[in-house]
């Protein structure tokens, strides 16, 4: 009775609470009442897509809540000031444990609103905003995380810059969106580690890179007898370096082996001719193990590989393009990908060659070939299952 009640609910489109969700089985059947607890109505609701079944209670209490107040926080290295919108109180607290545990006091105190109503929102600045999400997922507060250009450009022209002014705008952003903002979800502890890895690797590549760069263009010019120093100290350097992200490549091979879901997402990525182990990596990391995009063209807007039309009247017909606002880490590895995949299967290889003799633009086929390893990637993964190739089937 309970189950065919609560999915009668969903097919009618009607978004009640657990109350009044109560209400309308007493309507119904009221000699169930004693029969039925808060808890029971609470588990027949399914997930919301987008969000892990690790979190389902947490993110259902925040996805049905009814943001009256915004608290907006502009954070710095030291210190983060923060602006209540009902009430355009005004705080700045130390970046600390300390200070966050004083900051929810002060926001309950001083907000017009009950603590469930309120909802908690700031840039994503890295590190200096790393500790607050920390805090505020281990106390259950509904948060969200967005990104500067996004609140800048929601605001229209602005002059000069206030870490007041900037709290305040952050709060009148969250406000205005209140019924469209989707609370934020930390990663895994294994995901957030490995991109933290996944960044310093990135960084000692691009290093050994500039070492190797200037050692072979000073070797071609300068004698060794005379720079001996010169070039020992780069060589070391470099077999430095090497080791150093052996290392690392171990440590992330080592946390991916270390979860049975992440292992089984990794192999079904490689076995896609054409991706490789750090595409797979950087995949998992920035996907938060495939939970956070809800599918691969929502990815692909984020990876500026979706193109978009720019059109305008009657008079402007621009060129369908991708958008400069992207993940350049992963737009470049998908295009390595792509090109890797034009050599090595079959499939892409001929749709290429096909293509480019129909007269067609090489670099928008070669995007169009992203797209489709992007789709795969997600399909595979979603499906748990790993990639056939049908072509070598083919009669």
């Amino acid at each position: 009775m309970l189950i065919s009640i609560v999915l009668l609910i969903k097919k009618n489109g009607v978004n009640l609470s657990v109350n009044q969700t109560i209400k309308s089985i007493v309507s119904i059947s009221p000699h169930s009442l004693s029969k039925v607890t808060k808890d029971q109505i609470e588990f027949q609701f399914k997930p919301n897509k987008g969000f892990s079944h690790r979190n389902h209670f947490n993110n259902y209490k925040y996805k049905s809540m009814e943001i009256l107040d915004t608290v907006g926080i502009d954070m710095s290295k030291l210190t983060f000031d923060v602006r209540i919108h009902s009430t355009q109180a005004y705080a700045q607290f130390e970046n600390s444990n300390e200070g966050f545990k004083q900051l929810l006091n002060w926001a309950y105190k001083n907000s017009s609103f009950s603590r469930e109503n309120i909802f908690f929102i700031f840039e994503h600045t890295g590190l200096y905003s790393h500790k607050i999400s920390v805090y505020l997922t281990e106390k259950k507060v509904a948060f969200a995380l967005v990104p500067g250009l996004e609140i800048k450009r929601s605001l229209g022209l602005a002059r000069g810059k206030d870490d007041k002014v900037d709290a305040t705008n952050i709060a009148k952003y969250a406000y205005r969106l209140r019924d469209e903002i989707e609370p934020y979800e930390m990663p895994s502890e294994q995901v957030q580690a490995l991109k933290r890895l996944l960044s310093l690797r990135d960084r000692l590549v691009r290093q050994r890179a500039g070492f190797k760069a200037s050692l072979k263009e000073q070797k071609r010019v300068l004698l060794k007898k005379e720079n001996q120093i010169l070039f020992t100290s780069q060589e070391k350097m470099i077999n430095y370096l090497t080791k150093q992200i052996r290392t690392i490549e171990e440590e992330m091979m080592g946390i991916i082996n270390s979860n049975e879901q992440l292992i089984e997402q990794f192999k079904s990525m490689t076995g896609i001719k054409g991706v490789g182990k750090q595409t797979a990596l950087f995949m998992i990391a920035y996907t938060h193990g495939f939970t956070k995009f809800k599918n691969w063209r929502k990815f692909a807007s984020y990876c500026g590989i979706a193109p978009f039309p720019r059109l305008s009247g009657t008079s402007v017909r621009g060129k369908t393009k991708v958008s400069n606002l992207a993940n350049k880490k992963i737009k470049s590895l998908l295009d390595l990908c792509a090109k890797s995949s034009i050599q090595h299967n079959l499939e892409m290889k001929t749709y290429y060659n096909k293509r480019v003799d129909e007269g067609k633009n090489k670099m928008s086929t070669i995007n169009i070939i992203r797209n489709k390893l992007l789709s795969r990637i997600f399909a595979v993964v979603k499906r748990k299952t790993h990639y056939v190739d049908l072509m070598k089937y083919a009669a």
